[in-house]
């Protein structure tokens, strides 16, 4: 007698499992993610890129993968993800693009340069790249971290159309939510026994790479401002 074979997708598997068995914690920075997702589902996706694109120390490489790992288990859907991550990204770029129209280019440059290790030149720098590219800036930025968040400031400083905007960053942001969302989910099977074991050893690297590359950022300005400052004196010499 030959039995049926009956394929299960995640989430019905997930449901069929035992109620009493209990979903897996996560530990660290990577458990609370997931755990904000999945208390408040898809809008949970995006509270947590919201919070990256205004609060830009949280990596979205490790936030996103989280959803897509969590639609691959059947516990929400990707596609809502996807647009909650895309519409949670544009929020934040509102906010930014708010402050840089209301605050306006010379107070801008003024803040910018009284800024520990900030420079006039770095604003300068800025807002030339975005006078040049305009819209490509804004789509590409959201593909660049740290950029995505503050490439907003120039295009409301210099009031580009805020529909033209909204869409340079749908696009930018869809583009990227896409990828990294679609990452969690592919590698699912792989991502889960690691996450289960080593979540907090992982989530404790994440913390540690951002604190390097903000100690290198630090570092790197130090240097570069002293050298400035070594060759006014040899020109005023």
């Amino acid at each position: 007698m030959t039995l049926p074979i009956i394929a299960l997708s995640p989430r019905a598997l997930a449901e069929a499992a035992p109620s009493g068995s209990g979903a897996v914690e996560y530990e660290g920075f990577i458990g609370w993610v997931l755990s904000l997702m999945e208390s408040f589902g898809e809008l949970g996706v995006g509270l947590a890129v919201f919070f990256e694109t205004f609060i830009p120390p949280i990596p979205s490489e490790a936030v996103l993968p989280g959803a897509g790992f969590l639609a691959y288990e059947g516990r929400m859907s990707f596609w809502l993800a996807w647009v909650m991550a895309t519409l949670g990204a544009l929020i934040g770029a509102w906010c930014w693009y708010a402050i840089g129209a209301a605050i306006g280019r010379n107070r801008t440059r003024r803040l910018v340069g009284r800024m520990p290790l900030m420079e006039y030149e770095d604003f300068d720098k800025a807002e030339a790249f975005f006078q040049r590219w305009g819209g490509a800036a804004v789509f590409f930025g959201r593909c660049v971290p740290l950029v995505r968040s503050f490439i907003s400031i120039p295009a409301g400083i210099e009031r580009m159309g805020l529909t033209r905007f909204s869409l340079y960053t749908l696009a930018g942001s869809g583009l990227w939510n896409g990828v990294w969302i679609g990452l969690g989910y592919a590698f699912g099977p792989a991502i889960r026994p690691v996450l289960e074991r080593w979540s907090g050893v992982l989530s404790d690297a994440v913390i540690v790479i951002v604190l390097v590359l903000l100690l290198w950022f630090v570092i790197a300005r130090v240097v570069r401002l002293r050298r400035n400052r070594r060759a006014e004196r040899r020109g005023a010499e």
